[in-house]
């Protein structure tokens, strides 16, 4: 997983109140990973008054801020669209979503229900595709997916052009960005025109 992706999802959930921290700061590459090792955030939100699952899987701030606890995996190769093939032929997409996973987590988390967020790149541009593999996911026990164009939005939208943000590498980034007209109304024109900032197609 790509750190940059990792430090994109990071400071989304921080944006929206949550606390957010990393089970495993090693690498793995000398022997597949271990279902627990699949989770690459836990987070909090302290702020959640109780813990709620949307029916959508796909999700965005009013759907988070719901959800009091969570495991979440993020895939952040921004090179394929996510579609049932994909799934089938990388079961690891979801293994963090498993009960061995979830067992390691509620060590750190405690008792009570955990939602399973999976983080991802793109799905089918076709909105049956999307519909299918958002159903795929569901079967294979992931609650909620999250986007990057619609993390990324968001951040850009949070961020103020006036104000300095030092101890985010990130914000500071988009606050430059946006401080020089490269970022407009809550829409980068980094990516395509015409994409609804809700992943819809």
């Amino acid at each position: 997983m790509s750190a940059v992706s990792e430090w994109i999802v990071r400071e989304y959930f921080e944006a929206q109140g949550f606390l957010v921290r990393q089970p495993s700061k090693y690498q793995v590459s000398a022997r597949p990973k271990q279902a627990e090792e699949e989770i690459d955030l836990l987070v909090v939100n302290p702020k959640a008054s109780g813990h709620v699952i949307a029916e959508d899987v796909l999700w965005g701030v009013p759907e988070i801020r719901q959800v009091a606890r969570a495991v979440v995996s993020v895939r952040g190769w921004h090179t394929e669209r996510i579609s049932p093939k994909l799934v089938a032929r990388m079961p690891e997409l979801v293994r963090f979503a498993d009960a061995e996973a979830l067992k390691s987590a509620l060590r750190d988390l405690g008792p009570g229900p955990v939602a399973r967020i999976l983080c991802l790149p793109d799905l089918p541009a076709a909105r049956p595709m999307v519909s299918k593999t958002l159903e795929v996911l569901r079967e294979k026990g992931i609650d909620g997916v999250l986007l990057f164009r619609p993390m990324l939005l968001e951040l850009a939208a949070h961020v103020d052009a006036q104000k300095n943000y030092e101890k985010s590498d990130l914000l500071q980034l988009l606050r430059i960005l946006k401080k020089h007209d490269l970022l407009k109304d809550a829409q980068l024109d980094l990516f395509k025109k015409g994409r609804h900032a809700s992943g819809e197609r």
